[in-house]
């Protein structure tokens, strides 16, 4: 089993910065991708960007382009996500995702992800 904590969440208001962390422990030698998913109020788990292994693949939501930067640490077994330029909704439970080793395939795709954090809140107000 693989272990994934996330922090770094909190409140901010509209046009702000928060950075997310997310650290694995237990079978990390088995974890090929990482992401990060966001779940608002009522609404579905929802892509936000993810990340192979050795940091060279990475894929973000239309609605974060240019905005969140994901980025990784294998050393500290650690997946981040810098979040600048926030808006109201981008709130909601942020959760760290990990996928054992397999082709880069279906990566927005969370069914695709074999381990989750206990997720982290990022509220923004307007």
């Amino acid at each position: 089993q693989v272990q994934l904590v996330e922090s770094g969440g909190g409140l901010v208001q509209a046009g702000g910065s928060v950075k997310l962390a997310c650290t694995g422990s237990g079978r990390i030698f088995e974890v090929d991708a990482m992401g990060w998913f966001r779940q608002a109020p009522g609404k579905e788990h929802d892509f936000v960007a993810t990340i192979s292994r050795n940091g060279f693949r990475t894929e973000y939501a239309d609605s974060v382009k240019g905005r969140f930067t994901i980025s990784r640490d294998p050393a500290k077994h650690s997946v981040y996500l810098e979040m600048n330029d926030l808006k109201p909704e981008d709130s909601g439970n942020y959760y760290c995702a990990a996928r054992k080793h397999g082709p880069w395939s279906r990566p927005t795709d969370g069914t695709s992800y074999d381990y989750w954090g206990q997720g982290t809140q990022v509220t923004v107000s307007s």
